[in-house]
């Protein structure tokens, strides 16, 4: 199984923060709608389990 750096995680939080689409999600899971993407423990958004990367 892939693992990935913290240093790379790191990263693509921060890229997360600043994509249009990525925020739309955000906004609907701080307002308690139901999406399939979700953000863990480490702040990752992720949807059904993968890592969202921003474009």
């Amino acid at each position: 199984m892939l693992r990935l750096t913290n240093d790379f995680l790191e990263e693509i939080v921060e890229k997360q923060k600043s994509d249009a689409k990525l925020l739309k999600y955000k906004t609907l899971i701080e307002q308690g709608k139901k999406v399939d993407v979700e953000i863990d423990v480490n702040g990752v958004m992720r949807c059904r389990g993968r890592v969202c990367v921003p474009d």
